[in-house]
């Protein structure tokens, strides 16, 4: 088939597809040449390419920084735990789904546990502050109906941590499970009776028939997860944090925001982010051969 019979039997299908090559051309791609931003002294008046080239001045100063190694940290603790917790819970959850028999149930649940998805930031925050409350907080009532003293979890640095990934579990875990159950309709009814016939009961079947047929879909999906690691949205961060709190609060995202949104140092910002870069893009290679190297699966 010629260039041109390929083109008129799938022209509408590749009209379609310009929205998609647009938005990522224009918000992805371009964007990228603005890294040159982090090896300049970037003067808004003077603007990008008339500012003075200073080369690695930026990265150096971040890196003999007092904070480096405590931002460092705080991201990668961060990002592990969310790892950890947060990419068993939706598997978990797609596996419940797909044992339940009862339709209505099941679909009430897929519903309870994906809107939470489609709710803002600002607005799961908010929620997560006023569940929180040490005054009328429904998680300190609780406590004080058995006899505890309520707690202001808010100011307590070492409650941060398990505080935002329970919320990003909590937000996503539904939304996220969708993948897995379309990997769990791909697997071979057949291969569940032969189970049967052999005896296995449902966690047998579980264990040897269910996870590795979506063996696959959890490597590739976990090795993404390594690769944006170390990139944890501001958003939330910002909004649960507090001064009392920025001992195991601050990272590296609301650093470059400090720095460089706030004190209007944008070139040290962009250094800052071009670093989390380099480090996200260096998990992700390293998870990839990994995976690659033990189970013969990978992105690439």
């Amino acid at each position: 088939m010629t260039l041109s019979q390929k083109w008129n039997k799938g022209k509408w299908l590749f009209a379609m597809s310009i929205p998609c090559l647009l938005y990522y051309l224009i918000f992805k791609y371009v964007p990228i040449f603005g890294i040159v931003v982090a090896f300049k002294d970037y003067n808004l008046y003077k603007g990008i390419w008339a500012s003075d080239w200073v080369g690695l001045k930026y990265f150096n100063l971040f890196f003999d920084s007092p904070d480096f190694w405590l931002l460092l940290r705080n991201t990668f603790l961060l990002g592990f735990y969310n790892l950890v917790f947060g990419f068993a819970a939706p598997i978990i959850l797609a596996l419940l789904l797909n044992e339940m028999r009862l339709q209505v149930f099941k679909r009430f649940v897929q519903t309870v546990s994906y809107l939470p998805h489609f709710i803002s930031n600002v607005v799961a925050a908010s929620m997560v502050i006023i569940f929180l409350s040490p005054s009328g907080g429904m998680f300190n009532r609780m406590l004080e109906s058995i006899g505890l003293e309520s707690v202001n979890f808010m100011i307590q640095p070492g409650w941060f941590r398990p505080i935002y990934v329970l919320s990003e579990i909590w937000q996503h875990v539904g939304w996220e499970s969708i993948i897995f159950l379309a990997a769990l309709t791909a697997i071979d009814p057949s291969l569940y009776e032969a189970a049967g016939i052999d005896g296995a009961n449902r966690w047998k079947k579980t264990l040897h028939v269910t996870l590795p047929g979506i063996s696959s879909t959890m490597i590739v999906l976990f090795i993404l997860k390594i690769g944006s690691m170390m990139e944890i949205g501001f958003e939330k961060v910002f909004l649960l944090s507090n001064p009392a709190t920025f001992a195991k609060a601050d990272i590296l995202s609301t650093y470059v925001y400090r720095t460089g949104l706030v004190n209007g140092n944008f070139s040290y910002g962009s250094a800052i982010d071009l670093f989390t870069a380099v480090v996200s893009f260096v998990f992700l290679l390293s998870a990839n051969y990994m995976s690659r190297k033990f189970t013969g699966n990978s992105l690439w």
